[in-house]
């Protein structure tokens, strides 16, 4: 996991989501009441992956 995805991590649980590890690698993402916003790669190969996973956790309340 690099420096950045620990950052989003941790804002996320500032913020009162869940952020859980999966067992192939990735992280899910989920708000107070329990559902599942989205997943997030623990090791993404495209520079953008972070920026594209602030779209649903945007649209969640989140706020970077």
């Amino acid at each position: 996991m690099n420096k950045d995805m620990k950052k989003l991590i941790k804002k996320l649980a500032d913020q009162g989501f869940t952020v859980t590890a999966t067992r192939n690698g990735h992280y899910l993402v989920r708000d107070a009441s329990g559902a599942a916003i989205t997943s997030i790669a623990g090791t993404a190969s495209d520079h953008r992956s972070i920026k594209n996973s602030l779209s649903p956790l945007k649209r969640a309340g989140f706020r970077p």
